[in-house]
């Protein structure tokens, strides 16, 4: 192939590095041409499990706290990023549309990540919404025909592991926000996310001790826009939470450098009835600071949400699960203590 084409090529990874560097696709910067999410805009299913090219950014996102018979912990996460330079569809390597994927397995003691790029148009990557199929690479997040994402395989590989997982979701998705509509900011920017919190998981690990049979939960979660931040927000604390009654809790906090922070959650009941908690609603205090290459990172945290008697600490795993990716963060599966005990996840984003 010609020099011209891997200069081609080349700029265009580095176009997407740099969008996904600045907050996942410049979340907080002007996305003029693109669509913008709108409130009270019903969901389409399965078209909504696909991609969405006019808006300029988009994942697909798992999670998964799995336990091996032995009783030794583990996560995972497998994410698929889209985001685009246009709000347009084409074929072949003149595709504005970008691809990312971020695969990762946690040990108490290691934490093993993989990344991959992809341009759209070529067939590298995508997504498509009947039957459900995320894929980049070798890498698949696939439903079953006419299933939904109700049934899915995942699958990702490293340089030193792999991960095969079966999930079967018992119990509805849930939407976020107002029916879907999630504000991120006092402004009011949004995007659309919704989730499937209700999947049970069991599969295979590939470790370099070799392989390790595992069961679990998993959690999905979707979400697109075009400017989701507001321009002042410099990052965000977000937990995933299963608990040993049943219900549920996703929370986050967007930070700003004045300190006006701004959360938002959802209390999920084990049947799925969503309460949307308001900005101010919930509370994240740092507990205990990691150094990780410098960062001072927090992998313990204080969370409070008073008025549904919730007063916990929120602990790592393993403290060092860096993803030390194009767009560094902190990933990794969480224990839970206080009022309300169980498992889930834990992503920090802007701690460089």
């Amino acid at each position: 192939m010609s020099a011209r084409f891997w200069a081609v090529i080349l700029v265009a990874l580095l176009l997407a590095a740099q969008a996904f560097a600045q907050g996942f696709g410049g979340l907080g910067t002007r996305a003029e041409g693109f669509a913008v999410p709108q409130r009270g805009t019903p969901f389409t299913f399965p078209r909504d499990h696909g991609a969405h090219p006019n808006y300029r950014i988009e994942w697909w996102y798992l999670t998964s706290n799995l336990r091996a018979e032995d009783g030794t912990e583990y996560g995972i996460q497998w994410t698929l990023f889209r985001t685009a330079m246009e709000p347009r569809t084409e074929d072949g390597w003149t595709s504005p549309q970008l691809w990312m994927g971020h695969a990762a397995l946690t040990t108490p003691d290691k934490h093993y990540v993989a990344e991959v790029r992809a341009r759209g148009g070529t067939g590298q990557a995508g997504v498509s919404a009947a039957p459900f199929l995320a894929q980049i690479d070798n890498w698949v997040l696939q439903g079953e025909p006419g299933q939904g994402i109700n049934t899915l395989t995942a699958k990702a590989s490293g340089t030193d592991f792999a991960f095969d997982l079966k999930l079967n979701a018992d119990g509805p998705l849930v939407f976020h926000g107002d029916d879907g509509y999630s504000v991120k900011s006092q402004s009011g920017q949004a995007s659309y996310y919704y989730s499937q919190p209700f999947y049970t998981a069991e599969g295979t690990l590939m470790l370099p001790d070799g392989p390790v049979e595992v069961t679990g939960t998993a959690w999905l979660d979707r979400e697109w826009s075009s400017q989701p931040l507001a321009a002042n927000q410099r990052g965000w604390d977000w937990v995933s939470l299963n608990f040993g009654t049943g219900e549920k809790l996703m929370a986050f906090r967007l930070r700003r450098g004045d300190g006006a922070d701004f959360t938002s959650a959802s209390w999920i009941a084990p049947d799925g009835r969503l309460e949307a908690l308001p900005n101010g609603a919930v509370s994240f205090t740092p507990l205990e600071l990691t150094d990780i290459a410098g960062r001072n990172v927090p992998t313990s945290w204080h969370i409070r949400a008073p008025e549904r008697g919730l007063d916990i600490e929120v602990e790592a795993l393993n403290n060092q699960a860096w993803m030390n990716t194009s767009v560094p963060y902190w990933e990794g599966p969480v224990r839970i203590f206080g009022s309300h005990a169980g498992r889930g996840y834990l992503e920090m984003t802007g701690y460089e």
